[in-house]
């Protein structure tokens, strides 16, 4: 592993980002919180009132749980009460539930149902385990009472796509998965929350050649549309994206607009797997130009590159490596690893050691 996806989305983006920020941000700031949008999310806790409507759906599941779970509800909340922030492993209810992806404890069950609801928020995380506590103990009176400001399943569905838009940058009026989550939107709302806001003037076209449908964008973000299209020069970087990066939530538009066919194999067997475990898009300038599949070893600090693929037709200039070099550099800082080693075995040895030749300063 080399982090988890909100770090590594974060990395690409900003320059000597370490994982330990958002931990401050999320858990000893609170300015951003843990809680549920596309998936589980991350976002500004001045977002909490928008999704008045997805707790209260929750809350309403709540009522509908199975007694194993309900019946747990009055100790759990008291042993919370008494003992502060804690996760499943903290409590004795053995029973087994039937629950979203598989059977668990119902203890668990518990604590993700009064967390989907809003009752609790998590409070911190040892690694992807979490500790739950009160959310008014953690959110002010203010916010926790404030109205959702969408006062109707239209102006809703209009805030949601005008956030997955921007969550994207440019999103077309299509079948997506960057549209998964968004509650009781079907096509039909999906096509008339985007009629609403173009005539509104609030999203706008982008005709981008090639491809056949058009995109649309945040109007207020057009003039930096403008700025990037319109300078003399713009400094191409390389940057390591995230497998679940919100720029890749669509795959078939990725394919459209880059030429880019991605999977995350994490859960495909090993004799199915066309690269690797964890395998990472490699994105120069406005280019996806390859992949590559990094392991960290907390232990020795050491980064190491186990495989590299480049996508086809890729002219492998001493600036590509140059800069290839600056982002291993910076991913390497990202993790803390004192060093970076490149495999001599696996799926793309050649590669790997052509790569070590041009970026042996590391």
């Amino acid at each position: 592993m080399v982090g988890y996806n909100p770090s590594l989305v974060l990395q690409s983006r900003i320059q000597g980002f370490k994982a330990e920020y958002l931990h401050q941000l999320l858990y000893q700031d609170r300015l951003l919180v843990d809680a549920w949008d596309k998936n589980m999310a991350i976002y500004p806790i001045e977002d909490w009132p928008y999704f008045h409507r997805y707790r209260q759906e929750e809350l309403e599941r709540l009522q509908n749980r199975s007694l194993e779970v309900l019946s747990i509800l009055p100790e759990l909340r008291k042993i919370l009460h008494t003992k502060g922030p804690s996760s499943s492993l903290d409590f004795d209810f053995d029973t087994i539930v039937d629950w979203s992806w598989a059977p668990t404890k119902a203890s668990r069950a518990a604590l993700e149902s009064l967390f989907y609801s809003g009752e609790l928020i998590v409070h911190n995380k040892v690694g992807t385990r979490r500790l739950y506590d009160f959310a008014h103990k953690h959110l002010s009176l203010e916010l926790m009472e404030q109205p959702d400001p969408n006062t109707t399943l239209e102006a809703y569905h209009e805030w949601h796509v005008k956030r997955r838009i921007n969550a994207v940058g440019l999103l077309w009026n299509k079948a997506s998965d960057a549209w998964l989550g968004i509650h009781w939107m079907k096509t039909k709302e999906r096509k008339e929350a985007f009629e609403r806001l173009i005539e509104k003037g609030e999203i706008v076209p982008v005709d981008v050649e090639g491809l056949e449908y058009p995109l649309f964008m945040d109007k207020q973000q057009v003039p930096l549309l403008e700025k990037v299209t319109t300078a003399d020069s713009v400094q191409k970087k390389v940057s390591f994206l995230a497998p679940l990066d919100n720029m890749l939530w669509d795959r078939k538009l990725i394919q459209e607009l880059f030429g880019f066919e991605y999977r995350w194999e994490v859960y495909k067997p090993i004799v199915e797997r066309d690269y690797g475990y964890y395998v990472l898009p490699i994105l120069y300038g406005d280019a996806l130009i390859g992949r590559f599949e990094p392991v960290f070893d907390k232990k020795t600090k050491e980064l190491r590159i186990l495989n590299w693929w480049w996508e086809e037709g890729i002219s492998l200039t001493t600036e590509l490596y140059r800069e290839i070099q600056e982002g291993i550099v910076s991913f390497k800082d990202y993790l803390g690893a004192s060093k970076v080693s490149f495999s001599n075995e696996g799926k793309s040895v050649k590669v790997l050691k052509d790569l070590k030749k041009k970026v042996n300063n590391i």
